[in-house]
């Protein structure tokens, strides 16, 4: 298409949403419509395909449309600093400020610098695939997917949202998706899938448990029962608590071959527990009589229990 740039974003637009499939997804009392391609999220790649191509090449922009995908390729590559590790949460630095600017007066941008941030929010509360960039010396491509992945995180980010009364934000959907792919996650592994940095992930991960959506588990993260009902099952919520407990139970044991006694604070410090993950855990050991507690309070000890002579 030769044609001026809002020509364009009208007519690619209107030729995408109109081969659009909607899927009907019942959300309690209402209907979720989620389209093969957001508007949305379209709109937005294309703007940020135009906004940062390399002008001074005459290559086109290209948009591809297959039957379960969209592929945006723009001539240059990406502005300097910013990689595919970093898109999501570098500042953004558009090749063509006049054309950014002026897309944003004419409301075709809700502020510069969202756009990423946008595609990656619609499409991860939608259940669909990452969005996929890839830079090459003299290119960049998106790919975005038709197809959802996961219709139960898709209703269960939309119950949550509405008993919350708030929208959750992209690092939080980004650690919630993680966790019912992969049931574990550690603080330093969350700052790497939303590519932020600990200390703002901890607020995020903060956040998460005071709405009792996740629950820390020694040196990770896992969803509560609450969650697992939702988008799994509370067979496996079972499950993993109990292999959590396994791997516990066999280091507290190795601990006690070589030592004579072991500490809540020593059980802390061995699996990552809190003062009550340890505290439950002796217990239930102490339970199926694999240990024995002696002496009180701070000076409260657990040790293998002693044999005993039957005669």
């Amino acid at each position: 298409m030769k044609l001026p740039i809002l020509s364009v974003i009208d007519r690619l637009t209107e030729k995408i949403l109109d081969s659009n499939k909607i899927m009907n997804i019942q959300v309690g009392l209402f209907r979720l419509e989620i389209s093969d391609y957001s508007e949305k999220v379209f709109q937005e790649a294309l703007l940020n395909a135009l906004s940062h191509r390399d002008y001074q090449t005459t290559a086109a922009v290209y948009v591809k449309h297959y039957p379960d995908k969209i592929i945006l390729e723009n001539p240059g590559s990406f502005p300097e600093g910013i990689t595919v590790q970093n898109i999501i949460t570098h500042p953004s630095v558009p090749r063509n400020k006049l054309i950014a600017e002026t897309l944003q007066r004419l409301k075709y941008v809700q502020r510069t610098g969202q756009g990423v941030d946008i595609i990656y929010r619609d499409m991860v509360s939608s259940g669909k695939p990452y969005p996929q960039y890839q830079s090459f010396n003299d290119a960049v491509t998106l790919t975005i997917y038709s197809a959802i992945d996961d219709i139960g995180f898709v209703k269960f980010v939309a119950e949550e949202q509405d008993k919350l009364q708030r929208n959750l934000s992209l690092q939080e959907l980004m650690i919630l998706r993680f966790l019912t792919e992969n049931r574990r996650i550690s603080l330093s592994k969350a700052a790497i899938l939303v590519q932020s940095s600990k200390g703002q992930v901890q607020k995020t991960i903060n956040q998460l448990i005071k709405d009792n959506l996740i629950e820390i588990t020694g040196k990770e993260y896992m969803l509560t029962a609450q969650a697992y009902e939702f988008v799994k099952s509370s067979v496996e919520y079972t499950k993993d608590k109990t292999i959590q407990y396994i791997k516990a139970k066999e280091m507290i044991l190795e601990y006690l071959e070589s030592n004579d006694s072991i500490t809540n604070e020593k059980t802390r410090e061995l699996c990552g527990f809190t003062r009550q993950q340890a505290r439950a855990t002796l217990d239930k050991m102490r339970e199926e009589f694999l240990i024995e507690l002696t002496g009180t309070g701070r000076g409260s000890k657990y040790s293998k229990p002693a044999k005993r002579n039957i005669d």
